[in-house]
């Protein structure tokens, strides 16, 4: 397992332009224009964050993660991450993280998924593959099903075994631990605040994140 490096970022949350708290289980779908910085906030710690993007003048043109990880060279992402969309563009790039490391393989929830690894009881509970649903169907975004990819999961800690296989492990994450990116073109990032409740991803315990942007430094 690579060492985890923290950095940090000098923005002060005041300066913000934009600022939610999104509760645990809910989705969030928001513009950020190229330049912008975006922060996502773990508030009380272990909390995963489903997410994907798209280049906003073109939502075909999407986050890609097998791109992502062949641009690095690394299955995890951290700060100097690009993250590269379907297309070969640069989405956004990580500029600050002090958790240390975020997962792109383990995807999200879903209520098939739910069944085959935990129960058939476990199939109608909540979860992420539905919370994008909902979140695109209520949104004038102009994407849907087909849209939906592999996505990045921030703050979760999958562990990849000597085998190849994946193991959902405890948090590497905990209050006030955050993820920076700078937009490298317009975007639509999509968010499910993750409400699972089976394995140790949330810490059996889904909690709400917070949600920042900022504009651009004018240069002095």
């Amino acid at each position: 397992m690579p060492t985890l490096v923290y950095t940090e970022s000098a923005l002060r949350s005041e300066d913000a332009v934009y600022d939610e708290v999104i509760a645990a289980g809910l989705g969030w779908l928001h513009p950020i224009k190229s330049g912008q910085r975006f922060r996502i906030l773990d508030l009380e710690g272990n909390q995963a964050v489903d997410t994907l993007f798209y280049n906003a003048a073109d939502p075909v043109d999407r986050y890609d993660a097998i791109a992502t990880i062949r641009a690095q060279g690394n299955i995890f992402l951290t700060t100097g991450t690009r993250l590269m969309s379907s297309e070969g563009n640069v989405l956004l790039t990580i500029v600050a993280d002090t958790c240390g490391r975020h997962d792109t393989l383990g995807g999200a929830c879903s209520a098939e998924s739910n069944t085959v690894r935990y129960a058939l009881n476990k199939r109608h509970m909540h979860n992420c593959r539905d919370s994008f649903l909902l979140t695109m169907a209520n949104s004038h975004a102009g994407i849907g099903k087909r849209d939906l990819a592999s996505n990045i999961n921030f703050f979760m800690n999958v562990p990849v075994t000597p085998k190849g296989d994946l193991s959902f492990a405890d948090g590497v994450s905990w209050a006030g631990k955050y993820v920076e990116m700078r937009a490298e073109m317009d975007v639509l990032a999509l968010i499910s605040n993750c409400p699972q409740l089976n394995n140790p991803c949330n810490a059996y315990n889904p909690t709400p994140i917070r949600v920042l942007i900022w504009d651009p430094i004018a240069p002095s």
